[in-house]
Parts: structure tokens; C-alpha cells; sequence
């Protein structure tokens, strides 16, 4: 694996995760109380012996620089390095990466000094711990241009993935970006031995694409030499596999795109149950974040069921269930959550002055969450102040709407990053 690159696509708008991406691209949006969605690839590359990570930034990068600036130093005896790629404007090209392809093709000539065997292509906004050494070993041995990992998925989340056929020896045959039309969604249904092998339940399940991708350098610029490929999904996969051995890798465990303010809470909420379906903590395999020297988290006379506290929290006299509270989180007595994502927050109150709420009008509440306030099903943004007396109902599933410092989206309040909320709400 020294000789292996990874490239981590960490420039999406995320406009489905909107509001969270309101000041952020989504891969540094928060994870689980204390950690950022680049940190999850970006683990699973250094659990994976990738020593040399690039991360390719173009969309509201300036958060996600910061974090991986302050996160990631190797010691002064290593040759390993998580590395920033930002988008820039070149005496050829002064417009912004147009794909996932473009952004790699314009990346490429960071990466021509070292020596590499394979590059391994990663999205920065995906929940899964894979060991990549076995994706790369295949694709060695069994002398492959490109290996894409792939996993079953069910319809209802197959229109918004790449599709593909394999044949029996693993070799893709067909593949298709995010189809909509059913007769294409027919054309790759996965064949019933298939779905038999892998324990699934019903019929209507699909070879999907994860968007993690193994290349031969060589075929990787040769097939970036063309200008017009743009996207990996729409045209350098699908163009290629007429001309090249283009493998599928099968991965079986959790995996899942956290791209809709729905997906994004049902993940958080599956993480405080017994047996989730992707555990913070696996021996051997740790998610690596930045450092912060923050006290245990302080929880006094409270009744908590099913709850993960992050470190620098202070919970006092309050109520919490199946809830996630974030690093620096402050709940006051009284208080009521009942699943409730808090992503923290990045200071203490009296670090720094309040000037970002300059627009709030009367007396600022303090950070965290007031004396005898009830919220259910939603979600804190970072460094949000929600007053006294305050009420957040749980909304029905599907209803969307929006208004003075928050959003509802799918059923789900959204409470965005700086907002204030004043005394006695009810939203």
C-alpha cells in the first residue's frame, strides 16, 4: 500500500443536505457529535495502510480546510500525508471543476512525482468502514484497469445510483448512471441467485455503484485525455468498459449515503441503539478527528436513555432520549430532547465575541439549550442559541417548510449553524 494514491472528492455543494451546508460543503459536515464526514475516508484510508491521501476541495472549503489542517499531521519519520488539493485557476483554465472526472483530470499532474501502483478514488461524504487492501489487491492480481466497489441496493435508492451488470467472473458488462426510465431499471434487476446469495429480501434489488473506484495510473490519464469527460458516473465508466477490463468488487458491509437531511438524522438516531448498523467503535478500526483536550462530558441529575455525549458537554436536570450530544453542548435543567442531533458547538461561551449574531434583536440567550425547553426530532446546527421556554414539536414525515432561523425538512426541524432561537418559540 505504499506505492497506492488515494484521491478523496471533497468538493460537493450537498444541496440535498441543505440547510447543514448552508456555510460548509458536506463532507465537513458533523458526524456523530465529534467527527466530520471527510473524517470517516479519510480513517478508512489510514486503517487501510494509504499513506498518501489527497483531498480534492473546490465548494465552501474553507471549514473542511481548517479541520483537516488541524487534524492530520504525520510524524517528522513518516512519508505519509493528507494533503489539499484546492481548486485553481490556471493560465489554460479559469473556470471551476465541472465533475467528479474534471476535478480529478486537473489534479493529476499533483500526483505524477510519486510512484504508485494504483489510485484509489474516494467520496468524502459516505458512513462505511471498508479496508481498501483488499479492493486493491484484487484489482492487482487480477491485472484489471478499473474496480469499482459495488454493493445489492433496494429500487427505491437505486434511481440515484450508478447501475451496473457483472458477469460471473466479476467483469462489468453494462452500466448506467442514476436511470429513471423503468425499462432501464429492469434491464440491471439483479438476478434472483444473486439476491439468494446475499440473504436479501424480495426481488427488486440492484448491482449499485459506490462511487469508490481502483485505477491503473495509466488508464486513469488515458481515459482523462479526453476534455469532455466530465463525470466518472456518466462518462469515463460507462465509456470504458468496451475498451478496458473494468472489474466490480463486492462489499457487504454497512455502507450508506447520508445525502438527504432524512438519511442524515435516521443514521444518527440508528447510532444510540443497541447493534447499530454502522458503530462508532470497532477494535482495530478507529474514526480519527482532531484533538481537542476538552473535559469528560458532565451529566448531573438527568435521565438519559440511549444517548452518546461528546466530550466538553455539560448536561444539568434534564430529560434525554435517544439523542446525540455534541462536543461543548449545553442543556439546562427541565429541559426535554427526545431525538435530537446536537452538532456542538466551536467554542465555549465568553471565547469569543457574539458578533455573529449582530442581527438578533433584544437579549442574546446563551449557547446551548435553555431552562425548560422541549424539542423533539431535530437537528442543532453548531453553535446554536435556543432560549427559555422553547418548544420544538415533532413535524409528520414529508412535510418541508421553512422560517425565521430554521427549516422542516422531510418531517425533520432544522435548526441551522449561529441561529437564535428567543424565549417562549414554539416551532
Amino acid at each position: 500500500m505504499d506505492d497506492v494514491i488515494a484521491l478523496i472528492l471533497g468538493g460537493g455543494q450537498g444541496t440535498r443536505l441543505y440547510p447543514l451546508t448552508l456555510q460548509r460543503s458536506k463532507p465537513a459536515v458533523a458526524v456523530a457529535g465529534k467527527y466530520r464526514l471527510i473524517d470517516i475516508t479519510v480513517s478508512n484510508c489510514i486503517n487501510s495502510g494509504i499513506r498518501k491521501v489527497f483531498v480534492i476541495t473546490q465548494f465552501l472549503s474553507a471549514s473542511l480546510h481548517h479541520h483537516i489542517m488541524h487534524t492530520y499531521r504525520f510524524d517528522a519519520f513518516s512519508k505519509g500525508f493528507v494533503e489539499i488539493l484546492a481548486a485553481e485557476q490556471t493560465p489554460n483554465r479559469s473556470t471551476w471543476y465541472q465533475g467528479t472526472a474534471d476535478a480529478v483530470r486537473e489534479s493529476l499532474r499533483h500526483i505524477k512525482d510519486f510512484q504508485n501502483e494504483a489510485i484509489v478514488i474516494l467520496s468524502g461524504d459516505h458512513l462505511y468502514r471498508m479496508d481498501y487492501r483488499d479492493m486493491v489487491q484484487r484489482h492487482l492480481n487480477m491485472d484489471a484497469d478499473i474496480t469499482l466497489a459495488v454493493q445489492p441496493v433496494p429500487k427505491h435508492e437505486a434511481s440515484r445510483m450508478g447501475l451496473l451488470k457483472a458477469g460471473p467472473d466479476g467483469r462489468v458488462v453494462d452500466f448506467f448512471e442514476k436511470p429513471k426510465q423503468e425499462d432501464i431499471l429492469e434491464r440491471f434487476r439483479c438476478p434472483a441467485e444473486t439476491i439468494r446469495e446475499h440473504g436479501l429480501e424480495g426481488d427488486e434489488w440492484y448491482l449499485g455503484s459506490m462511487g469508490i473506484y481502483v485505477f491503473k495510473p495509466s488508464v486513469l490519464e488515458e481515459l482523462l485525455s479526453d476534455p469532455t469527460r466530465m463525470d466518472f458516473g456518466r462518462e469515463v465508466i460507462p465509456g470504458s468498459i468496451s475498451t478496458h477490463k473494468v472489474l466490480a468488487h463486492p462489499f457487504t458491509g454497512h455502507w450508506e449515503d447520508i445525502g438527504t437531511i432524512r438519511s442524515y438524522f435516521d443514521a444518527h438516531i440508528a447510532m444510540t441503539r443497541e447493534n447499530p448498523p454502522f458503530p462508532i467503535y470497532e477494535p482495530g478500526k478507529p474514526i480519527y478527528t482532531r484533538a481537542r483536550n476538552l473535559p469528560p462530558a458532565v451529566v448531573m441529575r438527568s435521565k438519559i436513555k440511549n444517548c452518546l455525549f461528546s466530550e466538553g458537554s455539560v448536561v444539568t436536570g434534564a430529560v434525554v432520549r435517544e439523542s446525540i450530544i455534541g462536543v461543548r453542548s449545553i442543556v439546562r435543567p427541565e429541559a426535554r430532547l427526545t431525538q435530537v442531533v446536537m452538532l456542538g458547538a466551536d467554542y465555549s461561551e465568553g471565547e469569543r465575541a457574539p458578533a455573529i449574531y449582530g442581527d438578533f434583536q433584544g437579549e442574546l440567550p446563551p449557547m446551548g439549550i435553555g431552562h425548560d425547553t422541549t424539542l423533539e426530532k431535530c437537528i442543532i446546527d453548531k453553535n446554536a442559541r435556543i432560549g427559555n421556554f422553547v418548544t420544538i414539536t415533532a413535524k409528520e414525515d414529508g412535510v418541508n417548510m421553512q422560517g425565521p432561523n430554521y427549516w422542516v425538512c422531510d418531517g425533520i426541524t432544522v435548526i441551522p449553524k449561529n441561529a437564535v432561537i428567543p424565549d417562549g418559540s414554539i416551532i
